[in-house]
């Protein structure tokens, strides 16, 4: 363990009860240098996404114990919280939970990767769509899971066994 992630756990560990009290869950903690001054990225998320006026408030309760604490020394910072960011790994169930419906491509410890939409997540296995069958896959046996980018992304279906249904055809329509 290098010098830079002790640091990092330890801001992680001070910050993480402020971020939970808040109702925010801590993702990532990123301290890179700029010159004289250093960089700290602090990823957060919650349950139905992060929106602007949630980074303004984890970042007013960041800022709130940053500054009651010693943890970065009296060298200069900028603090930068942001989301987690789609590109990012789906690591812990939460990740997985929050991302139902979502497309994903899963590479698993040993097989083939594949693509399917998530359609159920628990804490230690989640249930793929693919290819119009059900894979339940666990947690424990993904070695990479990446939420894919869709422009034309299906909108949420109450219920799955409706997906693909059309309410506004009628297929006897003309028949008559």
């Amino acid at each position: 363990m290098t010098a830079a992630d002790s640091l990092t756990d330890r801001i992680g560990d001070a910050v993480r009860a402020s971020l939970l009290e808040a109702g925010f869950d801590l993702e990532a903690v990123e301290l890179t240098p700029a010159g004289k001054r250093r960089v700290l990225r602090i990823a957060v998320d919650r349950d139905g996404g992060i929106t602007l006026d949630d980074v303004a408030e984890a970042t007013r309760a960041i800022s709130a114990v940053l500054d009651d604490s010693d943890v970065l020394g009296q060298q200069p910072y900028t603090l930068e919280v942001t989301s987690r960011g789609v590109d990012r790994p789906l690591t812990l169930p939460r990740h997985w939970r929050r991302n139902v419906g979502r497309l994903v491509k899963v590479t698993p410890l040993e097989g083939a990767a594949f693509s399917g939409r998530i359609v159920e997540a628990g804490e230690g296995s989640v249930v793929v769509e693919v290819r119009g069958a059900r894979r339940t896959v666990a947690l424990a046996d993904v070695g990479k899971a990446l939420v894919q980018i869709e422009f034309n992304r299906p909108g949420p279906v109450d219920d799955p066994e409706d997906a693909g249904a059309t309410d506004d055809i009628d297929e006897n329509e003309g028949d008559s």
